[in-house]
């Protein structure tokens, strides 16, 4: 049986039990939700795929606990996320997507997240996000909603000032670095880092170029509590449920905390790249400035060599 199977009928089992818990029969349900009972029989028994939709109503009638809800909803998401394409799913937009992240980040009381490649979602700039979604806009051709996309991404960072929640991020140095988007905005991107290594229920590791890594930084993973795991890839989101998956994650994660630097010596590392940055661009603009006088000085002597000429 695939994983997709298997997380399908765990779902279905899981709603059985809670509607005889309820003391409702398939019919009793079928009738309060307005649907046929024959879905309610294709649900349980893993012959249909519930939405998210679906489990809402399902956990409304029976009466579910708020955890009990959550679980659900978690549940659900996990197997729309194993049957959509990142290309199907961006069909409805960039903003329809941070949506999504941003229901199933509400849900979060500690968020663990390793990101190889930019910047943390959580972590970026509106004008970073932008050029961050462009690139993603034009590599599978969504909507033109970056606008919007960006409204979402930024108010997904409410969260990083609720107390009652816990984050932590690590990234490799080389991310800091990769030119996504122009000088001035990685400046304020950098500048942003800064200010996020200052929160108390923030952990910010940066992995430095001569850290003596434990396996190749393959991909990126965001573990939500300790139940799943979202691990994207170029073209589908998946979201892992099974317990030995993520105790996996969990351990790869550890292990690169384990050889990243966190708090001053974080902040030393992105200092030091905003330093290094900034002197190119110091450098780019110097040698500017002595090839465009050169250029001025070339052409006035030609000017003076012409006005001097006989005839």
């Amino acid at each position: 049986m695939s994983g997709f199977q298997q997380a399908r009928v765990d779902l279905g089992v899981h709603l059985r039990q809670l509607r005889e818990a309820a003391h409702l029969s398939g019919k009793d349900l079928a009738e309060r939700l307005g649907w046929q009972p024959s879905k309610v029989s294709r649900i349980e028994n893993a012959r249909q795929t519930a939405t998210e939709d679906d489990v809402v109503v399902w956990a409304q009638a029976v009466q579910a606990g708020p955890e009990t809800f959550d679980g659900l909803i978690e549940q659900a998401v996990g197997l729309q996320a194993h049957q959509d394409t990142w290309r199907q799913r961006h069909k409805s937009g960039l903003a329809a997507l941070q949506e999504d992240v941003k229901d199933l980040e509400s849900r979060t009381r500690l968020l663990r997240v390793f990101e190889p490649g930019l910047v943390i979602g959580l972590l970026q700039t509106a004008e970073y996000a932008r050029h961050i979604f462009s690139k993603v806009r034009r590599l599978y051709d969504t909507t033109d909603d970056i606008d919007a996309a960006i409204r979402v991404r930024m108010q997904r960072q409410e969260i990083l000032y609720d107390p009652g929640r816990r984050f932590r991020f690590v990234m490799p140095e080389s991310a800091l670095r990769y030119r996504l988007a122009p000088l001035e905005v990685m400046r304020g991107q950098l500048d942003r880092l800064l200010a996020v290594t200052t929160l108390p229920n923030v952990e910010f590791g940066i992995i430095p170029f001569e850290a003596p890594l434990p396996a190749a930084l393959v991909n990126s993973f965001y573990i939500y509590n300790d139940s799943t795991v979202g691990v994207p890839t170029r073209t589908k989101d998946l979201l892992l449920r099974d317990p030995d998956d993520v105790a996996f994650y969990a351990q790869a994660f550890e292990e690169l905390c384990e050889v990243a630097s966190f708090h001053e010596a974080a902040r030393a590392v992105i200092v030091g790249v905003i330093d290094e940055g900034l002197g190119r661009h110091r450098e780019h603009a110097r040698d500017h400035a002595l090839d465009h006088s050169r250029d001025h000085g070339r052409d006035h002597g030609r000017e003076r060599i012409r006005e001097q000429s006989p005839g």
